[in-house]
Parts: structure tokens; C-alpha cells; sequence
């Protein structure tokens, strides 16, 4: 593997880690650990096969493993400590929905399949081998993601606001009433 190889993947690895993220800071880290990664386990490539599947396989364990890490040092603080710094709902109804709320609201692994389908034009049998799920898997996630994509476009802008927790895959907290 020589840098060059590597630099030619950077542009897709940084929007495919914006877009599983939604934050452009936590996608820099993630492709920094991703280029990390790679460096430490550059022999486990193989001279020949597919670098960039293979870097897009090393970017997505990467995020699983910092999602599932995130999920167990989650701290809980009681509702009635942050009441007053909690922002109120949107009052104005036509608030436009964009893209990139839209994609966050959507399950990690149907969100992962669409991008790298679609935005990165991966082929079904690249996208599942980057996924390490059958090539039927990734048909079915991509259908079942482009059908929840177009209800969450439909949707008022006032009820598609997506919770924080979406990207993390937390559950929201609920006020009392």
C-alpha cells in the first residue's frame, strides 16, 4: 500500500464519515482514526484486492465500535437538573427538512448502506463486503432506507426534527407531564 493509494480515498473517506456522523468534527476524527487504523494494520491488506472497500470496512468497524463505546459511557442526568437549558420546539412550520437530518434519523445500518450506495457508488457486492453482510441484505436495507428517506422528506418540519440521540442511537428523554 503506498500513500498515494491512500490519498486518492481521502475526499470519500471524509464524506462518507460526514454523513454517518453529521458533524464535521467528529468525521475529521473518525477518518483520522480510520488513516490510524490502517497504518497499524497495513499487512492485513492485500496487494491487489480492493483498497478502497477495504479502508471504507476499516472506517465503518471504526464507527460501530465508537457508537457502541459512546452507548456505555452515556451519563445520565435527571431532566429536572437541565429543564431551564433544554431549548424550546421550533415554533415556525415551514422550516425546511434537509438531507442531512433527515439521513441521521434513519437506522445506522440502513443510513450506511444508502451512503455508500448511492453516494459513494459502491457496488451491492463492495457495499456488503465493506458491511460484512450478504449482498440480499444490502438490497433489502437500501429498499427499506430510500422508502423511510422519502416518509422523513414528506414529514412537517415541526415533527421531523430529529432527538440528538439519533446519531448515537440512545434513546430520547421524555419530560414528565
Amino acid at each position: 500500500m503506498n500513500r498515494s493509494a491512500v490519498l486518492t480515498h481521502l475526499p470519500a473517506l471524509r464524506r462518507y464519515a460526514r454523513a454517518l456522523t453529521g458533524d464535521a468534527w467528529a468525521a475529521d476524527d473518525l477518518v483520522q482514526d480510520t488513516l490510524e487504523r490502517a497504518c497499524a494494520k497495513w499487512r492485513l491488506w492485500l496487494p491487489g484486492s480492493d483498497l478502497r472497500a477495504w479502508l471504507f470496512t476499516l472506517m465503518h468497524n471504526l464507527f460501530l465500535n465508537q457508537r457502541r463505546g459512546a452507548a456505555a459511557r452515556a451519563v445520565v442526568v435527571p431532566l429536572e437538573d437541565r429543564h431551564a437549558e433544554l431549548p424550546g420546539p421550533a415554533r415556525d412550520a415551514d422550516i425546511a427538512i434537509d438531507l442531512q437530518r433527515c439521513l441521521l434519523r434513519l437506522p445506522a445500518e440502513q443510513r450506511a448502506v444508502l451512503l455508500l450506495v448511492t453516494l459513494e457508488d459502491m457496488a451491492y457486492a463492495d457495499a456488503a463486503r465493506v458491511l460484512g453482510v450478504p449482498v440480499g441484505t444490502v438490497m433489502s436495507r437500501l429498499s427499506r432506507a430510500r422508502a423511510r428517506l422519502r416518509e422523513l422528506m414528506d414529514e412537517p418540519a415541526s415533527s421531523a426534527t430529529p432527538s440528538p440521540q439519533a446519531a448515537t442511537g440512545t434513546a430520547p428523554l421524555r419530560l414528565a407531564s
